[in-house]
């Protein structure tokens, strides 16, 4: 596999997805200084959602948000912020066809993931479903790509038919929070509930701004029997 990777880099040189330089290692499609100045998640953030705040907290904090409106989902977590190259990147990913990069953002959401969930509680692996007709469009669901990643290298069944989105939605990039939570309402339909019933599970997305995406997904599993629903996201709008 090394020696085929060295040849396909001399007929089809590789770049750096984010700033054009050749990769530092082979297989990936990042370079070492790209990687070093991701802005990755660090503390303080909520202690439910993940959402990270300025400044210091000494005690156990929980962000407003999840004060007010306690989500579906028992916790969740995000590698990086979505700026700087980490944003170029997904984009990229997501809306311009580079799904070569899952290997790269994949490595990142795992080390997310085991930083801060007990692997041997989770049960499956499931992601964030597209709709049908979009899927057809994309040709892909990069929340589908990352969930094979996580799932292979934490060694955890992936359930791809889990979840599926039974209505069309707008894009939520321009909604307010309130108005995201409206337009996924009910949009989600579980299958496999007799697999599902009792089970911890790991959803998967991309990125996850004001979380009612992957809250209206946990609400779904946990409305069909999962114990508990841990959200992992590469990036934190």
């Amino acid at each position: 596999m090394g020696i085929l990777s060295g040849l396909l880099d001399l007929v089809f040189p590789r770049a750096c997805a984010a700033c054009g330089a050749p990769p530092d290692e082979g297989g990936r499609h990042v370079c070492w200084d790209c990687l070093a100045s991701v802005p990755l998640v660090t503390a303080p953030y909520c202690r439910v959602c993940g959402d990270p705040v300025s400044g210091a907290i000494s005690h156990d904090y929980v962000c407003a948000a999840c004060t007010d409106r306690p989500p579906s989902f028992d916790m969740a977590r995000s590698a990086a912020r979505y700026a700087g190259c980490m944003q170029k990147l997904l984009q990229a990913f997501k809306y311009e066809g580079a799904t070569w990069l899952r290997t790269d953002l994949g490595t990142l959401l795992c080390a997310c993931i085991e930083a801060h969930y007990p692997i041997e509680r989770i049960d499956a692996v499931v992601h964030v479903p597209l709709h049908p007709a979009k899927e057809r469009e994309r040709c892909y669901n990069q929340a589908h790509l990352l969930a094979r990643v996580a799932a292979r290298r934490l060694g955890k069944p992936l359930l791809p038919r889990c979840l599926r989105r039974t209505r069309a939605t707008p894009s939520q990039t321009k909604l307010a929070a309130s108005a995201r939570r409206r337009n996924v309402r009910q949009a989600f339909r579980a299958g496999q509930h007799g697999w599902v019933d009792g089970r911890n599970l790991l959803l998967i997305d991309d990125v996850m701004t004001t979380g009612a995406t992957v809250n209206e997904c946990a609400k779904t599993l946990k409305a069909a029997g999962a114990a508990r629903v841990y959200v992992a996201t590469v990036a934190r709008g």
